[in-house]
Protein backbone atom coordinates (compact mmCIF):
# COMPACT_ATOMS: atom_id res chain seq x y z
CA UNK A 1 0.00 0.00 0.00
CA UNK A 2 1.18 3.62 -0.85
CA UNK A 3 2.24 5.89 1.81
CA UNK A 4 0.38 9.37 1.18
CA UNK A 5 1.24 12.55 2.78
CA UNK A 6 -0.39 15.39 2.18
CA UNK A 7 1.46 18.83 2.93
CA UNK A 8 -0.85 21.81 3.66
CA UNK A 9 0.56 25.41 3.30
CA UNK A 10 -1.64 28.10 5.10
CA UNK A 11 -1.87 31.33 6.57
CA UNK A 12 -2.81 31.93 10.05
CA UNK A 13 -3.93 35.13 9.45
CA UNK A 14 -6.73 34.07 7.15
CA UNK A 15 -8.32 32.17 10.27
CA UNK A 16 -9.38 29.46 8.22
CA UNK A 17 -6.65 26.44 8.69
CA UNK A 18 -6.81 23.15 7.04
CA UNK A 19 -8.56 20.50 9.06
CA UNK A 20 -7.11 16.90 9.92
CA UNK A 21 -6.84 14.38 12.73
CA UNK A 22 -3.24 14.64 14.58
CA UNK A 23 -1.50 16.53 11.88
CA UNK A 24 2.41 17.26 11.98
CA UNK A 25 2.61 21.15 12.58
CA UNK A 26 5.13 23.27 11.48
CA UNK A 27 5.19 26.88 12.49
CA UNK A 28 7.29 29.24 10.58
CA UNK A 29 6.85 32.26 11.70
CA UNK A 30 10.09 32.20 13.37
CA UNK A 31 11.93 32.77 10.05
CA UNK A 32 12.50 36.27 8.28
CA UNK A 33 9.64 37.17 6.17
CA UNK A 34 10.24 39.15 2.55
CA UNK A 35 7.43 41.89 3.44
CA UNK A 36 8.77 42.38 7.11
CA UNK A 37 12.07 42.92 5.18
CA UNK A 38 12.84 46.75 3.72
CA UNK A 39 15.61 45.25 2.29
CA UNK A 40 13.60 43.14 0.23
CA UNK A 41 10.10 44.01 0.51
CA UNK A 42 10.17 45.60 -3.00
CA UNK A 43 11.53 42.24 -4.51
CA UNK A 44 10.62 39.41 -3.15
CA UNK A 45 7.18 40.73 -2.05
CA UNK A 46 5.41 39.92 -4.61
CA UNK A 47 6.51 36.95 -5.56
CA UNK A 48 5.81 33.42 -3.57
CA UNK A 49 7.84 30.81 -2.02
CA UNK A 50 7.83 28.81 -5.20
CA UNK A 51 9.90 31.34 -6.40
CA UNK A 52 13.74 30.28 -5.84
CA UNK A 53 14.50 33.65 -4.87
CA UNK A 54 12.08 33.55 -2.36
CA UNK A 55 12.84 30.39 -1.29
CA UNK A 56 16.31 31.11 -0.98
CA UNK A 57 15.99 33.71 1.10
CA UNK A 58 13.45 32.02 3.67
CA UNK A 59 15.96 28.70 3.98
CA UNK A 60 18.98 31.27 4.30
CA UNK A 61 17.29 32.07 7.57
CA UNK A 62 18.70 30.96 10.56
CA UNK A 63 16.75 27.35 11.71
CA UNK A 64 15.05 26.76 8.56
CA UNK A 65 17.24 24.04 7.88
CA UNK A 66 16.55 22.61 11.19
CA UNK A 67 12.56 23.43 10.95
CA UNK A 68 12.34 21.26 7.54
CA UNK A 69 14.55 17.89 9.21
CA UNK A 70 12.43 18.03 12.37
CA UNK A 71 9.25 18.13 10.17
CA UNK A 72 10.79 15.26 7.88
CA UNK A 73 12.05 13.31 11.13
CA UNK A 74 7.80 13.17 12.51
CA UNK A 75 6.70 12.22 9.42
CA UNK A 76 9.33 9.01 9.10
CA UNK A 77 8.64 8.12 12.57
CA UNK A 78 4.97 7.54 11.35
CA UNK A 79 5.59 5.79 8.78
CA UNK A 80 7.62 3.72 10.66
CA UNK A 81 4.53 3.48 13.09
CA UNK A 82 3.05 2.41 9.87
CA UNK A 83 1.05 5.16 9.33
CA UNK A 84 -0.44 5.11 5.94
CA UNK A 85 -2.02 8.58 5.59
CA UNK A 86 -0.18 11.47 6.73
CA UNK A 87 -1.47 15.29 7.28
CA UNK A 88 1.22 18.13 7.55
CA UNK A 89 0.14 21.87 7.95
CA UNK A 90 2.90 24.57 7.58
CA UNK A 91 1.79 27.66 8.86
CA UNK A 92 3.21 31.51 8.74
CA UNK A 93 0.77 34.88 8.70
CA UNK A 94 -0.06 35.35 5.20
CA UNK A 95 0.62 31.84 3.59
CA UNK A 96 2.34 33.10 0.24
CA UNK A 97 6.30 32.68 1.73
CA UNK A 98 7.31 31.18 4.72
CA UNK A 99 5.01 28.55 4.74
CA UNK A 100 4.90 27.86 1.23
CA UNK A 101 9.10 27.67 0.93
CA UNK A 102 8.91 25.12 4.22
CA UNK A 103 6.06 22.96 2.47
CA UNK A 104 8.30 22.63 -1.04
CA UNK A 105 11.65 21.83 0.78
CA UNK A 106 9.48 19.75 3.28
CA UNK A 107 7.78 17.37 0.23
CA UNK A 108 10.86 17.64 -2.04
CA UNK A 109 13.03 15.48 0.68
CA UNK A 110 9.93 13.38 1.39
CA UNK A 111 9.40 12.26 -1.65
CA UNK A 112 11.18 8.63 -1.88
CA UNK A 113 8.60 7.73 0.75
CA UNK A 114 5.20 7.71 -1.25
CA UNK A 115 2.85 10.06 -2.69
CA UNK A 116 2.82 13.30 -2.25
CA UNK A 117 0.33 15.98 -2.22
CA UNK A 118 0.93 19.63 -1.75
CA UNK A 119 -1.63 22.83 -1.24
CA UNK A 120 -0.73 26.00 -0.91
CA UNK A 121 -4.20 27.32 0.70
CA UNK A 122 -3.66 31.10 0.58
CA UNK A 123 -0.82 31.20 -1.96
CA UNK A 124 -2.85 33.42 -4.03
CA UNK A 125 -4.82 35.27 -1.20
CA UNK A 126 -3.74 39.03 -1.07
CA UNK A 127 -0.77 39.98 1.19
CA UNK A 128 -1.77 40.84 4.67
CA UNK A 129 -0.50 44.00 6.06
CA UNK A 130 1.87 42.91 9.22
CA UNK A 131 1.12 41.07 11.84
CA UNK A 132 0.37 42.36 14.87
CA UNK A 133 3.39 42.01 17.57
Amino acid sequence: MTIRIRITSYGTGHNDPPVATNPVTVDTTALRNPPDDPAVRRQLTQLTGTHAMVAAYVMATHGAEHLVDTARRQVEQRIKRGEQHIDVHVHCYGGRHRSVTIAEELANQLRSHGAIEVQHRHIQQPILPSRPR
